[in-house]
């Protein structure tokens, strides 16, 4: 809506007669081309015949393909008819560009003349005057001249003696000759003015940018194409193309990496439950489970209008273990249940009853976690909508599935188990102690609980430390095998100096990674935009983007491949290179696509921002920490000024229009319309011989039939102009970009920038401060910072509606700390900055750690209700449940184990989660089954005092 508002709000500017382009794009990075194409012959250097079969073999095959919108070229050149003429011989036949060009068009068009009846029929009249051939265009009369003075074209071709125009005396009226086009110009056949260049190798091609449509599956699109490729490669013979580009391949990938990391979760899952219980049954009942729960939670998607993306299937791997952590609650409860002698049905009703209180507060929390993050803003907040949405739908599934099929699925496979059938006794806690070892520790840690305590807050106090030396970031860097490199030559540079610079250095980079170099792709001159239109003009033929894609089966690692890159651009006097990861769409959606710091300089007067940005160049330079540093104020582009004198223009009777339509028509030529040949229409074009700078002033200027120098209306200066101006809130603005040095955190990077910038004295109204991912990382830990409190009140809600209580809840809520304890100390370990998916991993530890809490609590609470004392209470519901904290503590993290270990593009973006939440668990349940108890009797015995001093109060009172 906001899109479209805009459109209507700007439509009046684009009727502007002094804008060339207008145009307003909404960036989507399903809009990026899903595949990309180089397309060359090895055997041929024949342009025009590559282009002919690019366009009629490969964008024709394509475009008809399903899913397929758009299939545009870049690189390829055209051939036209060209005119070859001189200003001076046309002006001795009195003749000009302009009246080439009107008698060119008038005879080549076509006619309708009225129409004819006749015997009943009705005849339509066309006048026929289409241009056939090129020769042609040679009989055309252009002019006439005075008999006598006639002077040919030595260079144009002769006329047969046959021809009926040979003898031109004899066709001349009141004794003038006509003048033919042979005579004033040279016919022939030349290729266009190429806009931009392709190379593969070094070899000239055709690029190939292929665009899907918005909701086709990308996946689908790109094997489509593949396939068509292969069909194609047979009926084109001599021709190869390259993949230069495939998010296809990034997301097949990914999604193959997804449901490979999440099925060994569930096989982790499924063999922790063996080793633990023992037995075939209850983990086949928990093999079953799994997929009945998946199933249900993609009815639930499906709903939700979600779809099978990276996401979604992270969502399901991260839930791999959780997804059976309150399955092997139940199970292993009805399992003690029949232990203890219960019958198989009452053993499967009381075992589920006991712990749903338990589990169906656990996976309130662990949903409602969830739900800050699904209304959370920005880039973060839109990637990580489906995956939490997703987490939250296979808990409630497994909720469901866990209180209602498992009881079931145990009283039909254990309906002739006779193994426990004993007669019910009255069960005594004390005869069956199954962890004694346990019991006596935590009986020790009792004694001690508030040394116990102590302890705890030393370690939060301690990890709360270690976050500046952790330092952050915004995003995790993934490695890649392509890099993209950006060259900029000095301004005014022409395409055909700029192809011929990138082409030695195309050769240099091959030998620099000699066999490491699977291709290089190459793209000289202006690119097209994500709208779609070429931004074509000269102050962009300067610009090569280089794709440096490395072979598959090599070991790579991007920081010293960088490296190189840098000290090898570095060397070259007069080019300016930036690169960075070629990465997928997915990063460019999240803001990555930029470099990762930049310093923008803002301020009103131009002559005052430029030694400011190159202050900043120069500090940049200098610290150790960042690298490559680039500006986007690029040097002056020399421009010649052509000073119209408006009163001598006035007196000639000339516009400044008139004098530079005048200019352009001597310096570039005029289109003359179009001529039809092999098949396909091509431009006829007037050329005339190129002007240098000193003839510049001597070109003539007609103005009726008079004829002067253009010295004398108008002085011609040459200058150095601006090539861009960029604005941000109205404010114009430099940008300095650079790399960054892997091996530092991000912020200290930052914090190293802007303690330089800030001895730089910067004058009123101007301001310099960093931006890029800075803005982004800062806004996202706002973002999230609120998301994380959010979610610990809305889990306060829940489990104090559960419990019934205010003061509870509040022991449960302590495990979270450390949770966070060990999430932060998994990055201290690693030396990972903590990023935007370490922060997501953090706010889901706060629904997941707390379930062992939940566990002991409620089970505490159940004892004290049947009449145990304090003591007693905590350590059997503690050695009650560590046999189902320890379970689904190693399900959960031997679930995420394959995460942090993934080898594919997107692994980066989710090992963080899955390590802060590996971290979190291991500290979390080590410190929830030592300090909670301490917690939960302290507070107590506290509450207690207070209670018995309210009593005695009363009563003294009384």
């Amino acid at each position: 809506e906001a899109f479209l508002d805009l459109q209507k709000s700007l439509s009046t500017f684009s009727m502007n007669e002094e804008i060339d382009e207008f145009v307003i794009s909404q960036y989507d990075p399903n809009a990026d081309p899903v595949m990309v194409l180089g397309i060359y012959n090895p055997a041929s250097n024949d342009t025009e015949a590559l282009r002919k079969v690019a366009e009629n073999n490969f964008r024709n095959e394509f475009i008809k393909l399903p899913g397929i919108a758009e299939v545009r070229l870049s690189g390829e050149q055209e051939k036209e008819l060209v005119l070859e003429t001189d200003p001076d011989l046309l002006a001795s036949f009195g003749l000009t560009v302009n009246d080439l060009v009107t008698k060119i068009q008038n005879y080549n068009k076509t006619v309708s003349g009225g129409f004819i009846e006749e015997l009943g029929r009705k005849y339509v009249i066309k006048g026929l005057g289409i241009i056939q051939k090129p020769e042609d265009l040679e009989e055309l009369v252009v002019g006439y001249t005075t008999q006598g003075t006639l002077t040919t074209n030595p260079e144009a071709p002769k006329l047969p003696a046959a021809s009926p125009v040979a003898n031109t005396k004899s066709t001349s009226l009141s004794g003038q000759v006509p003048v033919l086009l042979r005579e004033v110009a040279t016919v022939k056949i030349a290729n266009k003015e190429e806009t931009s260049i392709v190379r593969v190798n070094q070899k000239r091609s055709i690029g190939m940018s292929i665009y899907k449509e918005t909701n086709y599956n990308t996946v689908n699109a790109v094997n489509e194409l593949v396939e068509s490729l292969e069909r194609l490669k047979k009926t084109v013979p001599g021709y190869e193309f390259v993949i230069i580009q495939n998010q296809g391949r990034f997301i097949q990938g990914a999604i193959d990496e997804v449901k490979e990391s999440g099925l060994y979760g569930v096989f982790f899952a499924v063999l922790v439950l063996f080793l633990f219980l023992r037995r075939i049954g209850s983990t086949l009942i928990i093999s079953i489970v799994i997929p009945i729960s998946i199933i249900a939670t993609f009815n639930l998607m499906y709903f939700n209008g979600l779809t099978l993306n990276v996401m979604t299937l992270g969502g399901l791997a991260l839930s791999a273990g959780m997804l059976v952590d309150i399955a092997i609650v139940v199970v292993e409860n009805i399992f003690r249940k029949r232990e203890e002698g219960l019958s198989v049905f009452d053993a499967a009703v009381e075992g589920t009853a006991e712990v749903s209180g338990a589990i169906t507060a656990s996976t309130l929390t662990c949903i409602v976690v969830f739900l800050p993050i699904v209304y959370l803003q920005g880039p973060s907040g839109e990637l990580f909508k489906d995956q939490a949405w997703t987490v939250a739908f296979s808990q409630f599934a497994s909720l469901f599935v866990a209180i209602l099929v498992i009881p079931m699925l145990f009283a039909q496979f254990f309906r002739k188990d006779k193994v426990f059938a004993k007669e019910r006794k009255a069960f005594s806690n004390e005869k069956h102690v199954r962890f004694p070892w346990y019991r006596n520790l935590l009986e020790k840690v009792l004694y001690r609980k508030t040394a116990w305590i102590a302890v705890s807050f030393v370690m939060i106090l301690g990890t709360a430390l270690l976050l500046p030396l952790i330092g952050s970031e915004y995003m995790p860097q993934s490695d890649t095998r392509a890099i993209s490199v950006d060259v900029s030559l000095t301004n005014g540079t022409p395409l055909a100096r700029t192809s011929s610079t990138i082409s030695q250095i195309e050769g240099q980079l091959m030998q620099l990674f000699d066999g490491q170099l699977d291709k290089i792709y190459s793209h000289i001159g202006p690119q097209q935009r994500q709208s779609g239109i070429k931004n074509e003009n000269v102050y962009n033929e300067n610009k090569a983007n280089l794709k440096l894609i490395f072979k598959e089966d090599i070991e790579l690692d991007i920081a010293p491949v960088t490296e190189k890159l840098s000290a090898y651009f570095e060397s070259l006097p007069g080019v300016e290179a930036s690169f960075s990861n070629d990465e997928s769409a997915l990063y460019s959606m999240m803001g990555d696509e930029q470099m990762p710091m930049v310093v923008e300089v803002s301020g009103a007067d131009f002559d005052k921002l430029r030694p400011l940005s190159d202050s900043v160049m120069k500090i940049m330079s200098a610290n150790a920490l960042v690298r490559d540093p680039v500006t986007d104020l690029e040097e002056g582009v020399p421009q010649v000024l052509v000073d119209v004198d408006k009163y001598r223009a006035g007196l000639n009777k000339l516009s400044i229009d008139d004098v530079i339509a005048q200019i352009k028509e001597q310096l570039e030529g005029k289109k003359a319309g179009t001529i039809e040949r092999g098949g396909e229409m091509q431009d006829i074009k007037i050329k005339v011989p190129e002007v240098s700078l000193a003839r510049l002033e001597n070109l003539k200027i007609k103005s009726g039939q008079r004829e002067f120098p253009l010295s004398e209306i108008a002085t011609v200066n040459v200058k150095y102009a601006s090539n861009s101006i960029h604005r941000k809130n109205q404010t114009r603005t430099v940008s300095i970009g650079a790399r960054v040095n892997p091996d530092e955190p991000y912020d200290k990077v930052v914090k190293s920038i802007e303690a330089s910038l800030s001895k730089l004295a910067v004058p009123p109204q101007y301001k310099i401060k960093v931006a890029g991912q800075e803005v982004l990382r800062q806004e996202s830990v706002k973002n999230l910072t609120f998301a994380l409190i959010l979610s610990i009140v809305l889990v306060y809600m829940v489990l104090a509606s559960q419990f019934e209580s205010l003061l509870h809840p509040f022991t449960i809520l302590l495990t979270i700390p450390f949770a966070v304890v060990g999430a932060i100390l998994a990055f201290f370990v690693l030396g990972m900055p903590l990023n935007m998916m370490g922060f997501i991993g953090i706010i889901l530890l706060g629904g997941i750690a707390v379930n062992n809490s939940i566990m002991i609590v409620d089970c505490i609470t159940q004892n004290r209700d049947n009449g145990m004392d304090l003591r007693e209470a905590i350590l059997d519901a503690a050695e009650r449940r560590l046999r189902p904290i320890m379970m689904t503590t190693l399900t959960t993290i031997l679930g995420l184990l394959p995460l942090t270990l993934g080898f594919g593009e997107s692994a980066a973006l989710r090992a963080p989660i899955a390590i802060a939440v590996i971290g979190g668990m291991v500290t979390s349940t080590l410190l929830t089954l030592v300090i909670i108890p301490c917690y939960y009797e302290g507070i107590e015995m506290i509450m207690s005092r207070i209670k018995g001093k309210k009593k005695a109060d009363v009563e003294y009172s009384v």
